[in-house]
């Protein structure tokens, strides 16, 4: 009972509205959906207002990623021909390590950064 309250109209209470279309038509719109992250229906809903749905992940910081990945594997390169007392290392002394070890500890924080701002919340439709 509602006791003189009504109840609030929700999407799921109104009549949806179709879209035919053929098989070659819905795969690019629900790979464009998946691509921003949302549900087909609220893809389509985001359009049919006027909206352009921006896409959950940023391409630019996945490229400042791939390059920190690779800063990260150079530098993990450098420590691990140190360890293995390679000939080309001998004049590395401790301070040169250690200074390694920081600018690893350094780019890993770089990375974590980039990371947690490489998905950007997804926006409520």
């Amino acid at each position: 009972m509602t006791y003189g309250r009504e109840k609030p109209t929700t999407r799921k209470d109104s009549p949806p509205i179709k879209v035919y279309c053929l098989p070659e038509e819905r795969q690019p719109i629900e790979s464009n959906a998946a691509r921003v992250g949302l549900p087909l229906s609220s893809y389509l809903l985001t359009l049919g207002f006027g909206y352009e749905p921006k896409g959950v992940v940023d391409g630019e910081k996945i490229d400042d990623l791939m390059r920190i990945n690779g800063d990260l594997g150079r530098l993990g390169g450098l420590l691990k021909l140190w360890l293995t007392n390679d000939v080309k290392t001998a004049q590395f002394g401790e301070s040169t390590i250690r200074a390694l070890l920081w600018k690893i500890e350094g780019t890993q924080a770089v990375m974590r950064d980039a990371i947690k701002s490489v998905v950007r919340p997804r926006a409520e439709s």
